[in-house]
């Protein structure tokens, strides 16, 4: 389950903003471990009771790191903040850069951005290319298993169908989880959510012209049908630091008949190791926050989630 929330709250929970409903308070867990990803650096410890920006903490001393593929300056990297050719526009688009939050305003302290849910222990940007929001989409493509005879599988204890969704293995981290990925400069959302699916989970940046041609027209079926969008906003990852932090728009794509993922040969590209169809049940250990949005498209479904009738949520 996803840390951030109090059991008590996901009856009333309005997912597309978690932080208007019912008053949940966001918790840093996966931004304060050590060390941070990728590297030997231990974060500054930050006991719970003082994550929160409006907690005094004179003595707070936090260690400042920027990844050397950070300040290689890659094209998808903001130069370091005391650069003289760089003034960017926080909290509003930026040429092609999107610098607004999806939680709304978040303040500027001394030039550099400030992190909306709290303290992490380290400044700077980390692995982050952006300053603040770092802007990411993550495609939640279901479909209902089925048996060999093509009819809907129920779960043998909730009686409730089981769905399945698209579901790769990291390679940087060896954890499962949805295939998303980074918005480009002047990206449309949509176009980046249908992008990552095709290269993490079709494998399309290897595919002829030809091949590339017949999978778009396939998946633009998919993905231009009506789909919900299961959550936009902060996310609780061990990427986050007191300048720049992940934000995500998670958006479910349902194949209600199957036909159309039916003829898409899954195959892992890019960032994955592994792709498959992965049954979703709370048992499910996924990367970052993902085990949360998955939760939430089974609940709109009326799918299976757990054994424990009391654990369902009854709207």
């Amino acid at each position: 389950p996803f840390s951030n929330l109090s059991v008590s709250c996901w009856s009333c929970l309005h997912p597309v903003n978690m932080f208007n409903s019912c008053n949940v308070k966001f918790h840093h867990r996966k931004a304060l471990i050590s060390p941070y990803p990728g590297s030997h650096i231990e974060r500054s410890q930050v006991p719970e009771n003082k994550v929160g920006w409006l907690i005094e903490w004179e003595d707070y001393n936090p260690v400042e790191y920027t990844a050397e593929s950070v300040l290689a300056r890659p094209n998808w990297a903001d130069p370091q903040i005391n650069d003289e050719s760089f003034s960017p526009k926080f909290n509003e688009r930026d040429g092609e850069v999107e610098r607004k939050s999806l939680n709304g305003l978040y303040v500027v302290e001394n030039g550099r951005p400030r992190n909306p849910v709290g303290r992490t222990g380290l400044i700077g940007r980390g692995l982050l290319g952006r300053w603040g929001p770092n802007h990411a989409a993550d495609p939640v493509v279901t479909r209902w298993k089925r048996d060999g005879s093509g009819n809907k599988v129920a779960h043998p204890v909730s009686g409730k169908n089981i769905l399945q969704f698209v579901a790769i293995k990291r390679r940087d981290c060896g954890e499962w989880a949805i295939p998303g990925g980074m918005v480009d400069p002047g990206e449309k959302i949509t176009a980046t959510l249908k992008r990552e699916f095709e290269e993490e989970a079709l494998n399309s940046l290897q595919k002829s012209p030809e091949e590339k041609a017949k999978l778009e027209k396939q998946l633009q079926k998919l993905f231009s049908q009506e789909h919900f969008v299961v959550y936009r906003g902060y996310v609780d990852d061990p990427r986050n630091t007191d300048n720049a932090w992940m934000e995500t728009e998670a958006v479910n794509y349902h194949d209600e008949t199957g036909e159309t993922m039916d003829n898409l040969p899954l195959e892992a590209g890019d960032d994955a190791g592994v792709v498959k169809w992965v049954d979703i049940s709370e048992k499910l250990e996924l990367y970052a926050s993902h085990s949360y949005f998955i939760r939430l498209v089974t609940e709109k479904r009326g799918a299976h989630w757990s054994e424990d009738p009391g654990s369902e949520c009854h709207k």
